[in-house]
Order: structure tokens, then C-alpha cells, then sequence
């Protein structure tokens, strides 16, 4: 079969300028999100630290208010230190876990599978143990055929032919054959 090519119904100028005004479009969108980024950043820094006004402050109010603000940043410090200790710990440990991965992939070389039979019994011993004595013969549930039925069948197929040619031969042989199939049916 032939498969054809199927052409573009826009024109590769069309195709260029809706390409430029996508990325015009983008563009717009990826500067209102900084924009948005920005006052939400600034509102919540707004909300959490609002602005001091040291103005009207004495000296020991000054010198209490940065003792204060020095204790928060070494809390908040100590807290990323841990964090970021934590994160170099769980990567080097990931790449050690990697490493080994790999060392066990490549030393053991998987062998091809080969199909083996094995007798239902052998699995059940094998399941159950050598204690109990469980025989599960498969044959035995399947449905067996009468060779008498068959037989029958072979010797109304054998008779001789040459009997019932006359017989058989025009409109009434074959309404003899269909009464006889017929009969022998119900």
C-alpha cells in the first residue's frame, strides 16, 4: 500500500507568526506570574515582620529588640543546618544503596529459564510435605468416549453399496436417507 504524505493546511508564514504570537503570549503570562510571585512574596513578608519603627526607641530597647532578632536567625540557621545535614546524609546514602545495586546486578549473570514437568502429585507433596497423602489424577476427571458408539456408527457406514443403488437412486432414495437420519436423530 501506498501512504501518502497528508499537506498542512496552513502556510509556513501562518505556521511562523502563530508560532511567534504563542510565544509573545508566554512570555506575558510568565511576567504577570513573577509579578504575582513578587506581591505575594512581599505581602507575606508584610504579614509575618511587620515594619519596626525604631524612631521612638530608646537605646536598651534597640539593643533588646536585636538581641531578639539575632536569636530567631540563629534558631532559623540551626534549623536549616540540620535540614540540609539530613539531605546530604539521605543522598549519600541513596548513592551508596545505587552503587550496590548495581555491584549485585552485574555479578550475578541470571541463567536462561528452562520449562520443567512436574507432575501435579509432585507439587502437592512438595506444597504439602511428605506427611500427607493427597493424589490429584487429572485424567481420571476428564470425560471418557464409548467405544461402542463409535462402532455402532462404523458398521451403518459399512454396509454394501451396491445393494441400495437402485433403491436409493431418484427423488424417493433420498427421501428414504433423510427419514433415516431423521429417525435415527430422535
Amino acid at each position: 500500500m501506498c501512504f501518502l504524505q497528508r499537506k498542512s493546511k496552513i502556510s509556513a508564514s501562518r505556521k511562523l507568526m502563530l508560532k511567534s504570537l504563542m510565544v509573545a503570549k508566554a512570555k506575558e503570562e510568565l511576567e504577570q506570574e513573577m509579578e504575582e510571585k513578587e506581591e505575594q512574596k512581599a505581602m507575606y513578608l508584610n504579614e509575618k515582620a511587620p515594619p519596626i519603627q525604631t524612631s521612638s526607641m530608646s537605646l536598651a530597647d534597640l539593643q533588646t529588640l536585636c538581641e531578639e532578632l539575632h536569636a530567631k536567625i540563629d534558631v532559623v540557621d540551626e534549623e536549616r543546618y540540620d535540614i540540609e545535614a539530613k539531605v546530604l546524609h539521605n543522598t549519600r546514602e541513596i548513592k551508596d544503596l545505587n552503587i550496590k545495586v548495581l555491584d549485585l546486578r552485574g555479578k550475578f549473570k541470571r541463567p536462561n529459564l528452562r520449562r520443567v514437568r512436574v507432575s501435579a502429585d509432585a507439587i502437592l507433596r512438595s506444597l504439602l510435605g511428605s506427611k500427607h497423602k493427597v493424589s490429584l489424577d487429572l485424567r481420571a476427571n476428564l470425560k471418557s468416549v464409548k467405544k461402542e458408539d463409535t462402532e455402532k456408527e462404523k458398521t451403518v457406514e459399512v454396509s454394501d453399496w451396491r445393494k441400495n443403488v437402485e433403491a436409493m437412486s431418484g427423488m424417493e432414495g433420498r427421501k428414504k436417507m433423510f427419514d433415516a437420519a431423521k429417525g435415527a436423530n430422535q
